[in-house]
Protein backbone atom coordinates (compact mmCIF):
# COMPACT_ATOMS: atom_id res chain seq x y z
CA UNK A 1 0.00 0.00 0.00
CA UNK A 2 1.34 3.55 -0.91
CA UNK A 3 2.27 6.44 1.29
CA UNK A 4 -0.63 8.30 -0.17
CA UNK A 5 -3.19 5.98 1.55
CA UNK A 6 -3.49 6.23 5.30
CA UNK A 7 -3.40 2.87 7.29
CA UNK A 8 -5.42 2.23 10.03
CA UNK A 9 -2.70 2.09 12.43
CA UNK A 10 -1.85 5.88 10.94
CA UNK A 11 -4.88 7.21 11.39
CA UNK A 12 -6.37 6.74 15.18
CA UNK A 13 -3.25 7.96 16.71
CA UNK A 14 -5.53 11.36 17.87
CA UNK A 15 -8.60 10.18 17.29
CA UNK A 16 -11.34 12.12 19.51
CA UNK A 17 -9.97 15.38 18.82
CA UNK A 18 -12.46 17.01 16.41
CA UNK A 19 -10.78 18.88 13.29
CA UNK A 20 -9.34 21.97 14.31
CA UNK A 21 -12.20 24.99 13.39
CA UNK A 22 -9.98 26.25 10.05
CA UNK A 23 -11.21 29.76 10.36
CA UNK A 24 -9.05 29.73 13.68
CA UNK A 25 -6.18 28.73 11.75
CA UNK A 26 -6.62 30.89 9.18
CA UNK A 27 -6.76 33.34 11.88
CA UNK A 28 -3.13 32.76 13.25
CA UNK A 29 -1.78 31.78 9.74
CA UNK A 30 -2.85 35.06 8.12
CA UNK A 31 -1.27 36.57 11.65
CA UNK A 32 2.13 35.48 10.53
CA UNK A 33 1.93 36.51 7.22
CA UNK A 34 1.14 39.41 7.95
CA UNK A 35 4.09 40.27 10.45
CA UNK A 36 6.29 38.08 8.56
CA UNK A 37 5.46 41.14 5.95
CA UNK A 38 5.94 43.64 7.70
CA UNK A 39 9.97 42.54 8.83
CA UNK A 40 10.58 41.60 4.75
CA UNK A 41 9.07 44.82 3.85
CA UNK A 42 12.19 46.71 1.63
CA UNK A 43 13.92 49.84 2.99
CA UNK A 44 12.62 52.04 0.91
CA UNK A 45 15.31 54.78 1.15
CA UNK A 46 17.60 52.02 0.27
CA UNK A 47 15.73 50.33 -2.42
CA UNK A 48 17.53 51.40 -5.51
CA UNK A 49 20.78 51.52 -4.16
CA UNK A 50 22.92 48.54 -5.49
CA UNK A 51 20.03 46.40 -6.32
CA UNK A 52 19.30 45.84 -2.45
CA UNK A 53 15.27 45.35 -4.06
CA UNK A 54 16.63 42.24 -5.95
CA UNK A 55 18.06 41.02 -2.40
CA UNK A 56 15.31 41.78 -0.84
CA UNK A 57 12.84 40.33 -3.13
CA UNK A 58 14.45 36.83 -3.03
CA UNK A 59 14.54 37.22 0.88
CA UNK A 60 10.55 37.56 0.07
CA UNK A 61 10.04 34.69 -2.38
CA UNK A 62 11.82 32.45 -0.14
CA UNK A 63 9.85 33.24 3.49
CA UNK A 64 6.31 34.28 1.83
CA UNK A 65 3.53 33.35 0.15
CA UNK A 66 4.15 29.67 0.27
CA UNK A 67 3.88 26.38 2.75
CA UNK A 68 1.68 25.57 5.51
CA UNK A 69 3.74 27.65 8.15
CA UNK A 70 3.74 24.26 10.21
CA UNK A 71 7.08 25.73 12.89
CA UNK A 72 5.27 29.03 13.23
CA UNK A 73 1.97 27.83 13.86
CA UNK A 74 3.15 24.90 16.18
CA UNK A 75 4.86 27.74 18.27
CA UNK A 76 1.90 29.68 18.78
CA UNK A 77 -0.50 27.29 19.24
CA UNK A 78 1.95 25.04 21.70
CA UNK A 79 2.62 28.54 24.05
CA UNK A 80 -1.27 29.13 24.13
CA UNK A 81 -2.06 25.94 25.14
CA UNK A 82 0.44 26.17 28.24
CA UNK A 83 -1.23 29.52 28.86
CA UNK A 84 0.96 32.30 27.05
CA UNK A 85 -1.26 35.11 25.23
CA UNK A 86 2.07 37.42 25.32
CA UNK A 87 1.17 39.22 21.72
CA UNK A 88 5.05 39.04 21.12
CA UNK A 89 4.26 35.25 20.20
CA UNK A 90 3.90 35.99 16.77
CA UNK A 91 7.46 37.90 16.29
CA UNK A 92 8.98 34.48 18.27
CA UNK A 93 7.00 32.70 15.11
CA UNK A 94 8.74 34.94 12.76
CA UNK A 95 11.74 34.30 13.73
CA UNK A 96 11.78 30.52 13.83
CA UNK A 97 10.14 30.91 10.21
CA UNK A 98 13.04 32.92 9.18
CA UNK A 99 15.36 30.31 9.90
CA UNK A 100 13.46 27.91 8.34
CA UNK A 101 13.08 29.44 5.02
CA UNK A 102 17.32 30.14 4.89
CA UNK A 103 18.08 26.96 5.79
CA UNK A 104 15.37 25.69 2.67
CA UNK A 105 17.24 27.91 0.17
CA UNK A 106 20.74 26.93 1.14
CA UNK A 107 20.07 23.02 1.22
CA UNK A 108 17.91 23.76 -2.65
CA UNK A 109 21.93 25.29 -3.63
CA UNK A 110 23.89 23.66 -6.55
CA UNK A 111 26.48 22.55 -3.77
CA UNK A 112 24.11 21.05 -1.87
CA UNK A 113 20.58 19.31 -2.89
CA UNK A 114 20.74 21.31 -6.32
CA UNK A 115 16.90 21.36 -6.37
CA UNK A 116 15.01 23.25 -9.51
CA UNK A 117 11.61 22.74 -7.80
CA UNK A 118 10.74 24.13 -3.90
CA UNK A 119 6.71 24.04 -2.83
CA UNK A 120 5.77 23.94 -7.12
CA UNK A 121 7.76 27.23 -7.59
CA UNK A 122 11.58 27.54 -8.81
CA UNK A 123 13.92 27.60 -6.55
CA UNK A 124 15.41 30.78 -5.17
CA UNK A 125 19.00 30.70 -6.34
CA UNK A 126 17.18 29.80 -10.11
CA UNK A 127 14.89 32.77 -9.87
CA UNK A 128 17.94 35.09 -8.33
CA UNK A 129 21.15 33.73 -8.73
CA UNK A 130 23.74 31.55 -6.66
CA UNK A 131 25.24 34.54 -5.39
CA UNK A 132 22.13 36.95 -4.35
CA UNK A 133 20.55 33.43 -2.92
CA UNK A 134 23.44 33.03 -0.21
CA UNK A 135 23.29 36.59 0.63
CA UNK A 136 19.14 36.25 1.20
CA UNK A 137 20.26 33.31 3.54
CA UNK A 138 22.51 35.58 5.86
CA UNK A 139 19.73 38.30 5.69
CA UNK A 140 17.14 35.67 6.97
CA UNK A 141 19.37 34.26 9.79
CA UNK A 142 19.98 38.29 10.39
CA UNK A 143 16.70 39.25 10.56
CA UNK A 144 15.40 36.01 12.66
CA UNK A 145 17.61 37.02 15.54
CA UNK A 146 16.69 40.79 15.49
CA UNK A 147 13.25 39.82 15.61
CA UNK A 148 14.38 38.18 19.30
CA UNK A 149 16.35 40.18 20.67
CA UNK A 150 13.96 43.59 20.16
CA UNK A 151 11.35 41.32 21.22
CA UNK A 152 8.53 43.33 23.04
CA UNK A 153 6.56 41.98 26.36
CA UNK A 154 10.01 39.42 27.02
CA UNK A 155 11.54 39.75 29.76
CA UNK A 156 15.55 40.44 29.07
CA UNK A 157 16.47 37.09 30.52
CA UNK A 158 13.87 34.83 28.52
CA UNK A 159 14.69 36.94 25.28
CA UNK A 160 18.27 35.84 25.58
CA UNK A 161 17.59 32.24 26.18
CA UNK A 162 15.17 32.26 22.94
CA UNK A 163 18.41 33.66 20.90
CA UNK A 164 20.78 31.34 22.69
CA UNK A 165 18.06 28.21 21.38
CA UNK A 166 18.10 29.74 17.83
CA UNK A 167 21.69 29.93 17.57
CA UNK A 168 22.12 26.18 18.75
CA UNK A 169 19.41 25.24 15.97
CA UNK A 170 21.30 26.93 12.98
CA UNK A 171 25.11 25.82 14.35
CA UNK A 172 26.98 22.63 14.52
CA UNK A 173 24.07 21.52 16.51
CA UNK A 174 21.62 21.53 14.71
CA UNK A 175 21.22 22.69 10.16
CA UNK A 176 24.71 23.04 9.42
CA UNK A 177 25.93 19.88 11.15
CA UNK A 178 22.80 18.14 9.69
CA UNK A 179 23.23 19.35 5.95
CA UNK A 180 27.09 18.42 6.30
CA UNK A 181 26.35 15.14 7.59
CA UNK A 182 23.75 14.70 4.87
CA UNK A 183 26.58 15.72 1.92
CA UNK A 184 29.01 14.20 3.15
CA UNK A 185 29.28 12.06 6.83
CA UNK A 186 26.55 9.48 6.14
CA UNK A 187 27.88 6.66 6.43
CA UNK A 188 24.50 4.71 5.62
CA UNK A 189 24.08 2.76 8.88
CA UNK A 190 20.59 3.40 10.22
CA UNK A 191 22.28 5.31 13.51
CA UNK A 192 23.90 7.81 11.20
CA UNK A 193 20.90 8.29 9.18
CA UNK A 194 18.92 8.34 12.17
CA UNK A 195 20.82 11.09 13.59
CA UNK A 196 21.29 13.28 9.89
CA UNK A 197 17.60 13.18 9.88
CA UNK A 198 17.13 14.47 14.00
CA UNK A 199 19.50 17.37 13.11
CA UNK A 200 18.06 18.11 9.37
CA UNK A 201 13.87 18.15 10.32
CA UNK A 202 13.34 17.22 13.90
CA UNK A 203 15.83 20.22 15.19
CA UNK A 204 13.35 22.43 13.40
CA UNK A 205 10.60 21.01 14.43
CA UNK A 206 12.43 20.98 18.48
CA UNK A 207 13.07 24.88 18.07
CA UNK A 208 9.09 25.66 17.49
CA UNK A 209 8.22 23.77 20.58
CA UNK A 210 11.13 24.58 22.73
CA UNK A 211 10.63 28.51 21.99
CA UNK A 212 6.84 28.11 22.71
CA UNK A 213 8.60 26.49 26.24
CA UNK A 214 10.71 29.40 26.75
CA UNK A 215 8.19 32.37 26.17
CA UNK A 216 5.32 30.30 28.39
CA UNK A 217 8.13 29.57 30.87
CA UNK A 218 6.54 26.11 31.11
CA UNK A 219 8.17 23.46 33.70
CA UNK A 220 11.26 21.46 32.63
CA UNK A 221 8.98 18.50 32.53
CA UNK A 222 7.09 19.75 30.04
CA UNK A 223 9.09 20.98 27.99
CA UNK A 224 11.04 17.50 27.89
CA UNK A 225 8.07 15.76 26.44
CA UNK A 226 7.57 18.32 24.20
CA UNK A 227 10.99 18.08 22.70
CA UNK A 228 10.60 14.04 23.18
CA UNK A 229 7.32 14.67 20.74
CA UNK A 230 9.08 16.94 18.40
CA UNK A 231 12.20 14.49 17.96
CA UNK A 232 9.39 11.47 17.10
CA UNK A 233 7.32 14.28 14.54
CA UNK A 234 10.39 15.28 13.26
CA UNK A 235 11.31 11.36 12.24
CA UNK A 236 7.88 11.07 10.73
CA UNK A 237 8.16 14.17 8.48
CA UNK A 238 11.54 12.93 7.33
CA UNK A 239 10.15 9.43 6.39
CA UNK A 240 7.08 11.13 4.41
CA UNK A 241 9.61 13.51 2.19
CA UNK A 242 11.82 10.02 1.67
CA UNK A 243 8.36 8.66 0.85
CA UNK A 244 8.06 11.53 -1.29
CA UNK A 245 11.46 11.24 -3.16
CA UNK A 246 10.39 7.90 -4.03
CA UNK A 247 10.95 7.67 -8.05
CA UNK A 248 7.66 8.24 -10.00
CA UNK A 249 6.23 10.37 -7.80
CA UNK A 250 5.21 13.43 -10.00
CA UNK A 251 7.11 16.52 -9.22
CA UNK A 252 3.71 18.88 -10.08
CA UNK A 253 2.07 16.65 -6.95
CA UNK A 254 4.84 16.79 -4.69
CA UNK A 255 5.89 20.42 -5.33
CA UNK A 256 9.75 19.50 -5.58
CA UNK A 257 12.16 17.55 -7.39
CA UNK A 258 11.72 13.85 -6.96
CA UNK A 259 14.54 10.90 -7.04
CA UNK A 260 17.04 13.17 -5.52
CA UNK A 261 17.49 10.66 -3.09
CA UNK A 262 17.62 7.42 -5.10
CA UNK A 263 21.70 7.37 -4.37
CA UNK A 264 21.48 8.63 -0.65
CA UNK A 265 22.02 7.49 2.62
CA UNK A 266 17.67 7.36 3.66
CA UNK A 267 16.10 4.85 5.44
CA UNK A 268 13.83 3.79 3.25
CA UNK A 269 16.66 2.78 1.30
CA UNK A 270 18.34 0.99 4.06
CA UNK A 271 15.80 -1.01 5.29
CA UNK A 272 13.12 -0.81 2.54
CA UNK A 273 9.33 0.47 1.98
CA UNK A 274 7.64 -2.02 3.99
CA UNK A 275 9.56 -1.33 7.10
CA UNK A 276 9.54 2.44 6.53
CA UNK A 277 6.00 2.32 6.44
CA UNK A 278 6.10 0.26 9.60
CA UNK A 279 8.49 2.61 11.72
CA UNK A 280 6.30 5.49 10.69
CA UNK A 281 3.59 4.71 12.28
CA UNK A 282 5.64 4.01 15.45
CA UNK A 283 7.00 7.33 15.18
CA UNK A 284 3.56 9.04 14.35
CA UNK A 285 2.38 7.06 17.90
CA UNK A 286 5.06 8.22 19.96
CA UNK A 287 4.80 11.56 18.91
CA UNK A 288 0.76 11.28 19.78
CA UNK A 289 1.51 10.09 23.54
CA UNK A 290 4.55 12.90 24.08
CA UNK A 291 2.37 15.44 23.19
CA UNK A 292 -0.43 14.68 25.79
CA UNK A 293 2.25 14.10 28.07
CA UNK A 294 3.34 17.66 27.96
CA UNK A 295 -0.31 19.41 26.98
CA UNK A 296 -2.92 17.14 28.69
CA UNK A 297 -6.54 17.56 27.18
CA UNK A 298 -5.56 21.05 26.44
CA UNK A 299 -6.96 20.46 22.36
CA UNK A 300 -5.78 23.23 20.12
CA UNK A 301 -2.29 22.18 19.31
CA UNK A 302 -3.43 18.27 19.35
CA UNK A 303 -6.01 19.27 16.48
CA UNK A 304 -3.37 21.16 14.31
CA UNK A 305 -1.21 18.24 14.66
CA UNK A 306 -3.93 15.37 13.93
CA UNK A 307 -4.26 17.20 10.67
CA UNK A 308 -0.32 17.33 9.86
CA UNK A 309 0.15 13.69 10.48
CA UNK A 310 -2.77 13.40 8.06
CA UNK A 311 -0.72 15.57 5.50
CA UNK A 312 1.92 13.42 6.54
CA UNK A 313 0.78 10.15 5.29
CA UNK A 314 -1.08 11.61 2.34
CA UNK A 315 2.21 13.23 0.76
CA UNK A 316 0.92 16.87 0.83
CA UNK A 317 3.99 19.73 1.18
CA UNK A 318 4.40 21.62 4.68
Amino acid sequence: MSIQARRHEDVGIFDGFPVQPPNELDTLRQAIEHRLGHWLNPDAARADLLNADLLNAAMRAAALGAGKRMRPLLVMLVARDLGCTSPALVDVACAVELVHAASLILDDMPCMDNALLRRGRPTVHVQFGEDVTILAAIALLSRAFGILAAAQDVPPAVRARLVARLAETVGTQGLVQGQYLDLRGNRGTENDIAVTNELKTGVLLGVAVDMAAIVAQAEDTVAASLRAFALAAGHAFQLRDDFLDVAGNDSAVTGKDTGKDAHKATLINAVGQDEARRRLALHLHDAERHLADALGPRPDTRRFVDGLFGRVAAGAPN
